[in-house]
């Protein structure tokens, strides 16, 4: 049995051997996500995927050949590629993704493990879905190509993008995406607009296709701002159990932390202006969005958070719980960790935008922060979408018109118009 001073998270992925004699199971035990096979008995545990990284997911175990099938990354936490190695542990793992195909890859594997449709993509590049044998990898057809998709955005004047990795002042490296102004001048400097989510139930820097935002950064971009996303610790990226589980019992604590770090240091770069940092996110994003305003009052001068959770007592059990306890025991912890406790530090501009028919975050939360608000007398702009649920996408008009009143907002609040740098004022080199 898996215990864990944190949480324990529940997969899928436990397959008996054809001969009855042992079964699969993925367990943290050695602070990385691995794969094991476990005896009848349960005495004998043997670890199938050493080493200092983490088995992201499983993608399929062919008992009748005698294979694991797992998708890991060991040296970039950003991408996700196919592995395979024997069950029976009489031969190293490898890796079936093709080495000239860095990004995201997903695999529908037959039984029998001889075919898969693939999916790949890129953070510029839609997906490609092909239909490929394993594990040669050999692409027998391509059955989704995007090839409109492609020719239109090769039409766009797009921004340059790139990852990257920003220290916080305890050393820690946290991973990151930008996505720059197709007239991108070094001598200048621009306005910033970060892309949160931060909870332990997503990460926004993965190397894929961003679909939807990635088009509306890119207009940002179009538009004067430096697009920046951050991955702090706590979000599920594969950097191993503490990376992951620090945040237990505090999740908006540390996490906002690692985020007003970055954005300290991504504001001495020479082209940000750091007094024109802002920040928007959704739902858990909104939240961090919040917090990001109310307890860094003096790092970001414009917020946009939309469907967050103002109050952690608010949301439901079976995500709160998990990685916070009840706030019996944790109601410190509550406390801390809820943006509607820091609302009275408010300086900057925030826009809130709820669907008050909301059935995963409850409008009331939202309402409680209105009210919290008006008591310490901070000024906001609000937006609610009448009978919208978490996604703000019912109704005829619903996300055209949201995207531009995010864009409007920030125009109004943070201008994108770039500004001379202090070096080419100086005259510096």
């Amino acid at each position: 049995m898996d215990e864990d001073s944190a949480w324990v998270d529940v997969r899928d992925d436990m397959r008996w051997l054809a001969d009855g004699s042992a079964f699969t199971w993925v367990s943290e035990r050695d602070g990385w996500r691995h794969a094991y096979l476990v005896s009848r008995d349960g005495h004998d545990v043997r670890l199938l995927t050493p080493g200092a990284f983490d088995l992201i997911s499983v993608a399929h175990i062919d008992t009748d050949g005698g294979w694991l099938y797992y998708y890991a990354s060991p040296d970039n936490p950003t991408q996700r590629y196919l592995y395979r190695v024997p069950l029976d542990r009489s031969g190293n793992a490898e890796r079936l993704t093709p080495a000239d195909q860095p990004g995201t890859h997903a695999y529908q594997i037959a039984p029998g493990a001889g075919w898969a449709f693939h999916t790949y993509s890129k953070f510029d590049t839609p997906p490609v879905i092909e239909l490929v044998r394993l594990p040669g990898h050999e692409v027998i057809r391509t059955l989704v190509d995007n090839a409109g998709l492609k020719e239109t955005l090769a039409q766009v004047k797009l921004g340059e993008t790139r990852f990257f990795r920003v220290g916080t002042e305890d050393g820690t490296q946290l991973d990151g995406w930008e996505i720059r102004p197709p007239d991108f001048d070094p001598n200048l400097t621009y306005p910033v607009l970060f892309y949160v989510y931060g909870e332990p139930w997503s990460q926004t820097v993965v190397d894929r296709w961003g679909g939807r935002n990635y088009l509306w950064h890119q207009m940002l971009a179009q538009q004067g701002y430096v697009v920046i996303s951050i991955d702090n610790r706590g979000t599920p990226a594969p950097r191993g159990r503490h990376w992951r589980k620090v945040v237990y019992g505090a999740v908006g604590v540390l996490a906002s932390a690692d985020q007003a770090a970055a954005a300290r240091a991504i504001g001495r770069w020479p082209y940000i202006d750091s007094t024109r940092i802002g920040i928007w996110g959704w739902s858990g994003g909104g939240s961090m969005t919040l917090n990001a305003l109310f307890r860094y009052p003096d790092v970001y001068a414009t917020g946009m958070s939309v469907a967050p959770v103002p109050d952690q007592r608010y949301y439901d059990t079976i995500y709160q719980e998990r990685y916070m306890g009840t706030p019996q025991d944790n109601p410190e912890g509550y406390r801390e960790g809820s943006p509607i406790t820091f609302a009275q530090n408010l300086k900057g501009h925030l826009l809130l935008v709820h669907g008050t028919g909301d059935d995963n975050v409850h409008y009331q939360g939202t309402e409680a922060l209105i009210n919290k608000l008006v008591e310490y007398d901070k000024p906001f702009t609000m937006m609610a979408y009448p009978n919208r649920s978490h996604g703000i996408y019912e109704g005829r008009g619903t996300t055209l018109h949201l995207f531009k009143l995010l864009t409007r907002y920030l125009h109004e609040n943070l201008p994108a118009n770039p500004l001379p740098s202090v070096q080419t004022m100086r005259g510096d080199e």
